[in-house]
């Protein structure tokens, strides 16, 4: 029998840190990708401003817009998610297209297949300093990959939107250090220390509602180089390559040209808390191909600017 009540003390603590952002900051963002993660920050951070009526219904608005980087290359049913969730809570979206970086020239691809996943970064950067964001707040967790876990919950980024792993402050009994410089911000992380596991027995819990790639579905993918690829229009099979129907389910959801599924039958948050109990590798190492590149590949990343 699972105990639940570790959830409290992990609820209350990203509570406290939705409200110190929202105390610290002037112009916050919810980063709103509507991956489970996010999902579940978003409940927090309901829980946090706004009143409960009863069930998932919540009364009031955040003190902050949600924001979202669309690549033009995410799943079709994530995007019908997200429109669909931000009109049901009456909230503010605001969304940085990949697409309009590449008409302005700061990005430039090698070719109309290539993964958009790094390149979001620009886009990034360019939302913040469009809207003059001082804080975004992340979904990220320290149990997804290495660079992630080296991070702190409070994390500063310099006046170039860089991280800086050497020059972190310190975060001693939850006493975080918001200055900022013009030019600069800060990422916040409120589930910095929940788990996949943790995540997902709060969806149970909370009977957040999520993407239905989330659960087991039937797919056309392609085995390639021990992941399972769907099969997309950006993501075609190469020569040799036999295109197969299996049962599957997302553990992450992000740029089709780099997210993978996993073979599933779990249909239900409390199937994939069963499952997820079991599995030895990260959600990432399990799904993401542009992380197989090198173990030092999304900290390079994040030094440039990524989530």
């Amino acid at each position: 029998m699972i105990s639940h009540s570790h959830l409290n003390h992990l609820e209350e603590e990203a509570i406290f840190i939705l409200r110190e952002v929202a105390a610290a900051f002037e112009r916050p963002g919810l980063l709103f990708s509507s991956g489970k993660d996010s999902c579940v920050v978003l409940r927090l951070a309901e829980k946090a401003f706004k009143q409960r009526v009863s069930g998932n219904e919540f009364k009031g608005k955040l003190p902050f817009p949600l924001v979202h980087v669309d690549t033009g290359h995410n799943f079709p049913e994530v995007i019908e998610f997200r429109d669909r969730r931000v009109a049901e809570m009456g909230e503010r979206l605001v969304v940085g297209h990949l697409e309009d970086s590449i008409k302005k020239g700061t990005i430039r691809l090698a070719h109309p297949l290539e993964s958009r996943n790094g390149h979001q970064t620009v886009t990034l950067l360019e939302t913040i300093e469009e809207h003059r964001f001082d804080v975004l707040i992340g979904g990220a967790r320290r149990d997804e990959e290495k660079a992630r876990a080296k991070e702190r919950i409070f994390s500063h980024r310099d006046s170039f939107g860089q991280w800086q792993p050497k020059e972190q402050r310190p975060e001693l009994w939850n006493l975080f250090n918001t200055r900022i410089r013009p030019g600069e911000h800060f990422r916040a992380f409120p589930i910095s220390n929940w788990t996949e596991l943790d995540v997902w027995l709060y969806i149970q819990r909370e009977n957040i509602p999520l993407p239905q790639l989330y659960y087991a579905h039937e797919r056309q993918v392609i085995r390639r180089k021990g992941l399972l690829v769907p099969l997309t229009e950006v993501t075609p099979p190469e020569a040799g390559e036999t295109v197969e129907t299996a049962t599957v389910r997302f553990r992450t959801v992000g740029d089709m040209t780099c997210t993978c599924p996993v073979e599933s039958d779990a249909a239900s948050a409390a199937d994939i808390v069963a499952e997820t109990l079991t599995v030895t590798v990260s959600e990432r190492g399990a799904t993401r191909m542009d992380d197989r590149t090198s173990d030092a590949s999304m900290e390079r990343r994040k030094k440039e600017g990524y989530f």
